[in-house]
């Protein structure tokens, strides 16, 4: 297993170890003692699966405000996603910076989210799936979203016309949101 840096504070890839023959795959996608050995030690406490029909599906940019920020370990398990995660705390050297990276069913890529980032993604296949692990539980009055094609941020979504939820399609741009991230610095 390979912790692999993002250019972005905290933000992390993960390629686990894939051992396949001629009957298949298999592949641990999480171990706390080795994610730990990695240098991340979180808690993780609920596990989400999401399906999406169509190619072109924009789910994002979704994060939880403090006191439930989440931490997520993000996973595609059938299909092809565009995932995306920005940096939204506050004093952090790489605020507003994004970063994107294919995750697939073949390539068992996951990306690493820290709590104070907004994260998103865009279906590249028909019936693709999306795990996730997150480290606080679903808070309504937490739960908030910035819109996906915000200018001031400008993630390539290398789309033009998403499917957007109607949650989406009403999300506040960065400057209208009550995001409340704040970046702490590491000892």
């Amino acid at each position: 297993m390979k912790k692999i840096e993002t250019g972005i504070n905290d933000l992390y890839v993960i390629e686990t170890d894939v051992f396949g023959d001629y009957r298949g795959w298999f592949t641990e996608t999480y171990n706390k003692q080795k994610y730990k050995e990695l240098g991340i030690d979180v808690e993780f406490v609920q596990d989400n699966h999401s399906m999406s029909l169509e190619i072109g599906t924009l789910r994002g940019l979704h994060f939880q405000n403090e006191p439930f920020a989440q931490t997520k370990l993000v996973r595609c398990t059938k299909g092809k996603i565009y995932d995306v995660a920005v940096d939204l705390r506050k004093g952090s050297s790489t605020y507003l910076k994004w970063f994107g990276i294919e995750l697939t069913e073949d390539n068992h890529l996951q990306l690493f989210v820290p709590k104070g980032f907004a994260h998103g993604f865009v279906t590249l296949t028909e019936h693709a799936e999306v795990q996730y692990k997150v480290d606080n539980y679903y808070s309504k009055e937490h739960d908030r979203s910035i819109k996906f094609d915000d200018p001031k941020i400008g993630v390539e979504w290398g789309i033009e016309n998403p499917i957007l939820s109607e949650k989406d399609k009403n999300a506040p741009s960065l400057e209208n949101s009550d995001v409340n991230f704040i970046y702490e610095v590491k000892e």
